[in-house]
């Protein structure tokens, strides 16, 4: 068994799909806009704040991009569609929880997402009361692929970084847990772990079905 105290979990991507839902609805609007080649910029973007999301698109499409208008719709349809606990969630979500709970484990959330979306998120899908502390995008300085986020979390929870597994999906994130001296686990959504991820992640697995088979071993 893994010798660890806590895990610091990524939402979007990690426990949610909700990045490739996420996704959908960008690829839908940009029908309407006639934008071309939206995916890779997008994917770009995965673990980042708005504000680093922002600055993105704007160097993707440049300044006359009207990505405050599209990104309001685009937040809208994402609402309308999976608002009040209808949003997918990740298999082997709730047995991971549950596991490490009964072993004792801090568990924390490190999601660049704004506060009171993760904390409606997680609510709806009766998941919150499982977190010991929640660090979001608007508590902090500095945007993943920067440390700050997993720090706090491990600051709040009274773990050291080194003693605290973090679960990632986006590369900005692994490079985030990493860099902050966690140890890094990978489970890939919308991109593939490179030669980079596999490098800076402990390990990449296919699931969060696979998390506590890699912890009891």
């Amino acid at each position: 068994m893994k010798n660890f105290d806590a895990v610091v979990f990524d939402m979007d991507g990690v426990i949610f799909d909700s990045e490739r839902a996420t996704m959908d609805c960008w690829l839908e609007l940009a029908k309407k806009y006639n934008i071309e080649n939206l995916e890779e910029p997008f994917l770009a973007c995965t673990g980042t704040t708005n504000q680093r999301t922002r600055e993105i698109m704007m160097e993707a499409y440049g300044e006359d991009f009207p990505y405050d208008t599209f990104a309001k719709e685009a937040s809208v349809m994402f609402h309308e569609k999976y608002d009040g606990g209808k949003l997918p969630m990740k298999s082997g979500v709730h047995a991971l929880l549950d596991y490490l709970q009964y072993q004792g484990k801090k568990i924390a959330l490190a999601s660049s997402t704004k506060k009171q979306t993760v904390v409606n998120e997680l609510r709806d899908a009766g998941i919150l009361d499982y977190f010991d502390e929640i660090v979001t995008g608007d508590m902090v300085t500095h945007s993943k692929p920067h440390p700050e986020i997993f720090l706090l979390a491990c600051e709040k929870i009274g773990v050291k970084p080194e003693n605290a597994y973090a679960i990632e999906d986006s590369y900005n994130g692994i490079r985030s847990a990493n860099a902050g001296g966690l140890r890094p686990i990978m489970v890939p959504d919308l991109r593939p772990a490179d030669d980079e991820m596999k490098e800076l992640a402990e390990v990449v697995l296919k699931s969060l079905d696979e998390v506590v088979k890699y912890f009891d071993e």
